[in-house]
């Protein structure tokens, strides 16, 4: 049995009632410690707390960098106790710490996937930690949350091994943010001492076919569709995209064109994706941090930029971005209608 709380995607959810217990709790999550935003791609977060085992999922793919991958795990698994788990957004951090945990000593014990802050704030009590726990986006701690999780990794080297497993995850290489002084550099070192680096799926595109086909029986079965198909040319667009979104963006344009499919085939016209050729998302990247120190962008245009990411971290929700921001609604607002903050 396990809760999961506002996936971004119907396919993955399991809508459960939640006591006054769990809703304490996620009212404590939102009051917990702020992110601190980094410059990286928008990525939309998940707030969960698993608790016990759903049925395992088995990691698909069939490139060398995915095998390769999964056989680290399989070496690491009956021995790792603090490990990090890095990749872009929607690569599978999840799914590799859930084939850890089906392969550990401790794959009979509780799973919990927690957010790192309300953690942090609620259950960081290294002498009762135990099962499985798997940190989200650690990458963003402010430093006073990064000073708390060293505290914890200090305190937990003198725990007897075999009780517990600490995985963080992060969508930026932790070592580089030490030596670019956005994250304590005893912190870095701790988590990274065993690492994992999920590739991005544009670097395993041979994995496409497979990961659709997987994603597609998934979205039927959930919508209680019959087997659909890909139609002439579909493979080949969905070969073709760079997927900056990865394997969730991928499961979301598939769950779209099913619903738009006609008799039972999905076809090229029925995919949410741009037209034309994609531009390599690295040299979008580039383009993106060239014009950011460019004079073509005044400091009101830099502004909104971080305010428009801050904004997609939070999905929207313009209070709690506010408030992570350090700014009212009202200035919000003004950032967003492209007023001239600096003149206020």
């Amino acid at each position: 049995m396990f809760f999961l709380i506002a996936p971004m995607k119907p396919m993955l959810a399991l809508e459960v009632h939640l006591g006054p217990r769990r809703r304490g709790t996620l009212r404590a999550m939102h009051n917990a410690a702020q992110y601190q935003p980094q410059t990286q791609p928008p990525a939309s977060r998940l707030t969960l707390v698993e608790v016990d085992s759903p049925p395992e999922a088995q990691p698909v793919g069939v490139s060398a960098a995915w095998r390769k991958l999964l056989m680290q795990a399989e070496m690491a698994a009956p021995h790792v106790q603090v490990a990090a788990i890095e990749g872009e957004h929607g690569t599978g951090k999840h799914t590799i710490a859930r084939y850890l945990y089906s392969r550990s000593p401790l794959t009979g014990t509780s799973f919990q996937r927690r957010d790192a802050r309300e953690w942090l704030v609620n259950d960081a009590d290294p002498a009762t930690l135990t099962g499985f726990t798997y940190l989200d986006r650690v990458d963003l701690l402010a430093p006073p949350g990064q000073g708390l999780l060293l505290g914890v990794l200090k305190a937990l080297q003198d725990r007897p091994p075999g009780r517990f497993v600490l995985l963080g995850s992060s969508q930026t290489s932790l070592r580089q943010m030490a030596a670019q002084g956005l994250l304590l550099p005893d912190l870095a070192f701790r988590l990274t001492a065993v690492r994992f680096a999920v590739p991005p799926l544009r670097q395993r595109r041979e994995d496409i076919t497979v990961l659709a086909q997987s994603l597609l029986d998934r979205i039927c079965r959930l919508y209680q569709q019959r087997p659909v198909i890909l139609g002439p040319g579909t493979l080949a667009r969905l070969l073709q995209h760079n997927w900056p979104g990865n394997v969730r963006e991928l499961a979301a344009v598939l769950e779209t064109a099913l619903l738009e499919a006609a008799n039972g085939v999905i076809r090229p016209d029925d995919l949410a994706l741009p037209s034309g050729l994609d531009t390599p998302l690295d040299s979008q990247q580039q383009q993106v941090q060239s014009a950011l120190h460019t004079d073509s962008l005044n400091l009101d245009a830099v502004i909104q930029h971080h305010v428009q990411y801050v904004l997609d971290l939070n999905r929207g929700n313009k209070l709690r971005a506010a408030r992570q921001l350090g700014i009212s609604r009202s200035t919000l607002y003004r950032i967003l209608g492209n007023e001239n903050i600096l003149s206020h």
